[in-house]
């Protein structure tokens, strides 16, 4: 089980996530006949299988945990109010990035881009992994030099991208582009070159750049999921084995490196559990790496419900109002241990589904004729080799109305649990709970212990952007660590039939996400490159620009809002030098 048939990244193969600890390859094989690996880590590996070899996608058949996880985008004078200019101004701390890479796993990037090119003509990205291009893939060496596989689409460093840019015909040469404009912006917001005319310039101007462009998500799990068809989603594998590739190139070119990570789902547990979450939180043990992740765009959104059952209430109702012309979606109901619950459903017409006793790994059909809707209900008592509970409901062509959902106490202490929707864009916007919390938002993998977690602002009124996810996470951790400017943010458009390069403004934590990356990026360059700080690490970074974040006296920290503060680099940098 070392090489597949065919590309991997095509559609008639399917992708599983597997903990291996550390096995060895000949271990993996016991699990497919027919199909192929990438190690993502010592701890995950994506199993690449045909599909015509695998049993129908479902909870019985595969563990929640080793179906990926859908991912969205995270978005709909800032530079200046973050606090990254003023160290412009500072010859001592004027580093501007220099010597760090910032990562973006996202869209892709307009390499030809005057922002991202030197005053030479030469590219300022040492690196494109471009997932939706056809190619027989490559290798690339870990810190420790164990050789990573990455089996589809094409690499390009920096010395073909400045052959492309020197062409007349720079795509025939590096033929990747970004058709959504988003991880161009992203890259120009973080990273993007100074234009003096234009009166922009990026977080920081003079690092590297390492770009890695999603592949979207394969058509049988969008239609396991449900999306909406016009959503635009992204495998939780292929973003970890672009976490990955990245560690790659920061070893080849012995750099800090900083990811930037603006996309996010409500599926998990909101603990900072899910795999993608937990390949974040093993990047503790390298020095010189952060990870920058929007906290999401979810509140408001009427997507949780935080449920409380008294002790002597037999069941609690959970309303959830369903849209004309819902294809389905799920509803992951989740609980710490020792906590179990079990679920019941009353129609829009008012048929009802009695409680479904507790069968671990077995999923019941509930079928509601009047309603011709089909649900499926699963339960695990432990998620993922996480102490947590889930109850997976699964609504397919529901009709539209209101759903009751009755949670039965089972096994409870607190009698607290959380009940998550799919994020903004994979359903209809009228689909939602009537009931909902705006808190406990924070999507997955912002909930990281490990990563740095952006909220997002309006620096122009000082006020809170209105659908910036609100903390905490379900196990209590403080998030989003603080907030960035997210609203009107100035960068780069999507790449022009000319050689105009338009400027746009984006709304999100996306925004913010970069914002801060770049401002990372700033401290990594003061502390490795200018000798400031040798030794500085992801949870010094976030101790930094913590403790140095702009705090209103009129709100009390950390808040589930605005987590310690506002970011501000420059007194960050003070308070360091002082």
């Amino acid at each position: 089980m070392t090489d597949c048939a065919g590309n991997p990244a095509r559609e008639d193969y399917a992708d599983f996530l597997y903990r291996h600890g550390n096995s060895s390859p000949a271990s993996l094989s016991r699990f497919v006949e027919n199909g192929c690996f990438s190690y993502v880590n010592q701890e995950f590996a994506v199993l690449h299988v045909p599909l015509s070899d695998i049993a129908p996608l479902s909870p019985q058949n595969y563990p929640y945990s080793s179906i990926p996880a859908l991912y969205a985008l995270l978005d709909n004078t800032s530079a200046e109010a973050a606090g990254i200019l003023p160290t412009f101004r500072q010859p001592s701390l004027n580093t501007r990035g220099k010597g760090v890479i910032i990562g973006f796993i996202d869209t892709g990037i307009d390499y030809r881009n005057p922002l991202f090119i030197n005053s030479d003509g030469s590219t300022r990205i040492l690196g494109i992994w471009d997932q939706t291009l056809e190619g027989e893939g490559f290798e690339a060496a870990g810190s420790n030099g164990f050789p990573y596989r990455f089996l589809y689409g094409r690499e390009f460093l920096q010395p073909v991208i400045d052959e492309a840019l020197r062409s007349e015909d720079p795509l025939s040469i590096v033929p990747s582009t970004d058709e959504e404009g988003h991880g161009t912006f992203l890259a120009g917001a973080a990273a993007g070159g100074e234009v003096l005319d234009m009166n922009f310039t990026g977080a920081a101007p003079s690092c590297w750049l390492g770009i890695v462009k999603l592949k979207p998500a394969k058509q049988y799990l969008r239609d396991y999921y449900r999306i909406r068809k016009d959503a635009a989603a992204y495998q939780s594998s292929d973003i970890m084995m672009g976490v990955t590739w990245l560690l790659t190139l920061a070893h080849r070119f012995r750099m800090p490196l900083v990811i930037c990570l603006s996309l996010g789902s409500n599926q998990g547990g909101h603990d900072g559990s899910s795999p993608l979450a937990q390949v974040l939180n093993r990047l503790q043990i390298f020095l010189g790496v952060s990870a920058v992740c929007a906290a999401g765009n979810e509140t408001g959104r009427q997507h949780h419900y935080i449920g409380r059952i008294s002790e002597n209430a037999v069941y609690d109702e959970v309303e959830l109002r369903t849209g004309e012309n819902e294809r389905g979606f799920d509803v992951e109901l989740w609980a710490s241990q020792p906590e179990v619950y079990t679920v019941g459903l009353v129609s829009p017409t008012g048929e009802v589904i009695d409680r479904i006793p507790l069968r671990t790994g077995k999923t019941e059909t509930l079928r509601f004729p009047i309603d011709q809707t089909a649900v499926t209900v699963s339960y695990e008592t432990v998620t993922g080799g996480q102490s947590s509970f889930l109850a997976l409901l699964r609504f397919a062509d529901p009709s539209p109305g209101i759903w009751r959902i009755r949670v039965y106490p089972t096994v409870t202490i607190t009698g607290v649990y959380h009940m998550w929707l799919p994020v903004h864009g994979f359903i209809r916007d009228d689909t939602v709970f009537l009931r909902p919390d705006p808190f406990t938002t924070v999507t997955s993998p912002a909930d990281s212990p490990f990563a740095i977690t952006t909220g997002a602002y309006n620096h122009l009124n000082e006020s809170l952007y209105i659908h910036s996810s609100r903390g905490y996470t379900r196990d209590g951790q403080i998030k989003p660590d603080l907030a960035a400017p997210g609203v009107d943010v100035y960068g780069p458009g999507s790449s022009p039939a000319s050689d105009i390069y338009p400027m746009i403004r984006m709304t999100g934590t996306s925004a913010s996400a970069a914002l801060a990356a770049g401002a990372v990026a700033d401290l990594f360059s003061w502390g490795y490159v200018s000798g400031n700080d040798p030794y500085i690490s992801n949870s010094a970074a976030k101790a930094y620009l913590t403790r140095g974040a702009k705090r209103n006296p009129g709100y009390t920290y950390p808040s589930r809002e605005w987590g310690y503060g506002t970011l501000d680099l420059y007194q960050s940098l003070l308070s360091l030098r002082n």
